[in-house]
This record gives C-alpha cells, sequence and structure tokens, in this order.
C-alpha cells in the first residue's frame, strides 16, 4: 500500500487518511475517495490530501481483520461470538461464562507477521462472563499485502487459537467454621456471587465448629455437589491446620497449600475421592479479586490446577489490596 499525499486531481479511487471538514458536513478518514468527493475537497480550497493507495494484491481492512478472525475461530464449539469487521477491527466476544485458553506460541507468531496486523487478548485463563471481549483484531493500515492475511491462515489453521472453557461443574457445598467472636457466615454471599458468576449453584451450607473433627464429619456426610469449599473462621496458617488435615482425616488428599498471590496466600486445593475441594482464603469472604477466583474457575472449567501451576502464579499475582482485610500488607503511618 502506497500512502502520503497527492495532487487533488489524482485522489479518486484513494482512501481518505484524515477526516477534512467541509463546507457542509465532513469526510471521515477511510473513505474511499470518488469524484464528487474530489469536488468537495477542491471547494474548499484544497490542492491536494494524504491518502492510502492499495497494491495490486493487497487485501482491504475489514476483510482482512474479518478473515484472520474466521481462521482464529473455525468453529462454534471455541464459544466465542466474531462481530461484523468495522475500521479494520473484529472482536471475539464470549458466548457464556468461562475460562480463556490461548496458544500463546501461534499468538505470537501471529503478530509477527507484519505490524499493521495485530491481535490483543485478556490474559490467559482470564475468567470471562457473557458478553465479554476475549480478543480484539486490528488491521492499523488501511490495507494489508495478500501474502500476509495468507500467512496467518495458514498459521492458524487447524484447532482455535482462542478457545472459551465452559464451566464443567454445576453445583458446590461450602463448609463454614465457625469460631467465638469470628465471621461466622459472613461472605456466603460473595461466595455464592462468584460461583453464579460461573454458572454454579450454591445448594449447601454446613455451618460447623472449628475443629478438625467436625470438619472431617462434615466432608464425609453425603453430598450429591460437583465442588466443596471450605471456609474457615480462623485463618489456616500450616499444611497440618485443621482444614487441611480434616480432609486428610476424611480420606481425602491436599495437592498444595499457600499460593504466591496476594491476597489469596492461605489458600489449599486437594479432592475428596472425584470431587475437588478448596480451602478458601479469607479474603474470599469480600467480593473484590483474589487468588481464589484464579484457582476457583479453572477449576470449575475443568481445568487442571497443579502444586506446579500455582507456584507459576506469583508473576503478576500482586493484586489489588482489599481495604477490609484484618492483616493489610503495610502498617499505617502515625
Amino acid at each position: 500500500m502506497k500512502f502520503g499525499p497527492v495532487p487533488l486531481a489524482e485522489a479518486e479511487g484513494a482512501v481518505l487518511a484524515h477526516s477534512v471538514a467541509l463546507q457542509k458536513g465532513r469526510l471521515r478518514k477511510g473513505q474511499r475517495l470518488d469524484a464528487a468527493h474530489v469536488a468537495s475537497l477542491s471547494a474548499i480550497g484544497l490542492s491536494e490530501v494524504i491518502v492510502a493507495r492499495p497494491e495490486p494484491g493487497d487485501i482491504g481492512e475489514d476483510e482482512a481483520a474479518a478473515r484472520i478472525a474466521a481462521a482464529l475461530v473455525p468453529g462454534s464449539d471455541a464459544g466465542l461470538e466474531v462481530t461484523a469487521p468495522f475500521t479494520g477491527r473484529v472482536n471475539l466476544i464470549a458466548r457464556g461464562p468461562g475460562v480463556v485458553m490461548l496458544d500463546r506460541a501461534r499468538l505470537d507468531t501471529l503478530n509477527r507477521i507484519d505490524p499493521m496486523l495485530t491481535l490483543a487478548t485478556v490474559p490467559p485463563f482470564q475468567q470471562m462472563t457473557p458478553g465479554g471481549m476475549v480478543a480484539t483484531v486490528k488491521i492499523i493500515a488501511y490495507a494489508l499485502p495478500g501474502e500476509a492475511v495468507e500467512q496467518a491462515e495458514a498459521l492458524l489453521s487447524g484447532a482455535s487459537a482462542i478457545r472459551l472453557l465452559p464451566p464443567v461443574l454445576q453445583t458446590a457445598q461450602l463448609i463454614v467454621t465457625e469460631i467465638p467472636g469470628g465471621a461466622g457466615e459472613k461472605g456466603v454471599d460473595a461466595i455464592r456471587t462468584r460461583l453464579n458468576a460461573l454458572g454454579l449453584t450454591l445448594e449447601e451450607v454446613l455451618t460447623v465448629a472449628h475443629r478438625q473433627d467436625a470438619i472431617r464429619q462434615a466432608l464425609a456426610t453425603p453430598s450429591q455437589a460437583d465442588l466443596t469449599l471450605i471456609l474457615t473462621g480462623s485463618a489456616t496458617s500450616d499444611p497440618h491446620d485443621v482444614a487441611p488435615e480434616a480432609l486428610r482425616d476424611a480420606g481425602g488428599r491436599v495437592d498444595r497449600f499457600g499460593m504466591p498471590v496476594d491476597p489469596g496466600n492461605l489458600l489449599f486445593i486437594g479432592a475428596l475421592g472425584e470431587r475437588p475441594v478448596i480451602g478458601l482464603p479469607g479474603c474470599a469472604r469480600s467480593p473484590a479479586l483474589n487468588g481464589a477466583d484464579w484457582v476457583l474457575s479453572r477449576v470449575v472449567c475443568g481445568v487442571a490446577v497443579t502444586a506446579d501451576d500455582i507456584a507459576g502464579m506469583g508473576v503478576g499475582g500482586l493484586l489489588k489490596e482489599i481495604p477490609t482485610r484484618p492483616q493489610p500488607r503495610t502498617r499505617q503511618r502515625t
């Protein structure tokens, strides 16, 4: 594509690079100029205009964006809606709740094909709600070389490079432990809201004493829930504290205690049979984003979360402080 100023007499058929105010109205950038447009520009005294001229083999910005978006999302099983192109942009929108899976190697390669071809996405494993924007394809120039579009399509052929994994769990139970003067069931509504955002129903809330045997008994009580959450009245401060030990006593396992995400350090994750079990940190009582959200959304959407996965969450894991936190990161200066 050629770009730059041309005499007005030679501008017909070119794409206007910058908007121009006319005697009546305005010519918007991106407009393909016809004879009437040229006459209007001449009427305001212009003798030249900055335009873009596609060369043989170039593909217009809208068509290029649409073709690349179609290659990114080749089927409905990706869980994404592809919008109509506009000014060289196509957005990929979540059809429902879920977490985003990205083939980063292919997406990085896509962004190296041509600087005028760009793709921006949310972070990997981002939790989405219906209608949320997962990615945007933007063609910066008014046209793209055809070989760049073909290279992108070849790179993206096969499985979707961007997918929204939907929830695979449907129901949850919450075990809350009580201590004298503790928070009790405070925060249950925030947890219910979290689950609802992922399409889950909180089927039962069991409130028990903050003792290992009481938690073990609650875990051993038959339940049809797909997921068990534990919210303790006193912070879980050791891998052998009452909640993780109760899970072991009930015949379950603890895969990881502690995570390098703040707020959210005091989370533990394990399983009781085939049912995932997440020990929630106290910050889960707040609706604010915390490390438990990162683990919960993946588990609900069927993504295995290993101890190594959690260890890798530290870079980028310093989240916004929760104002109501009992022990904030910094001390108040006096």
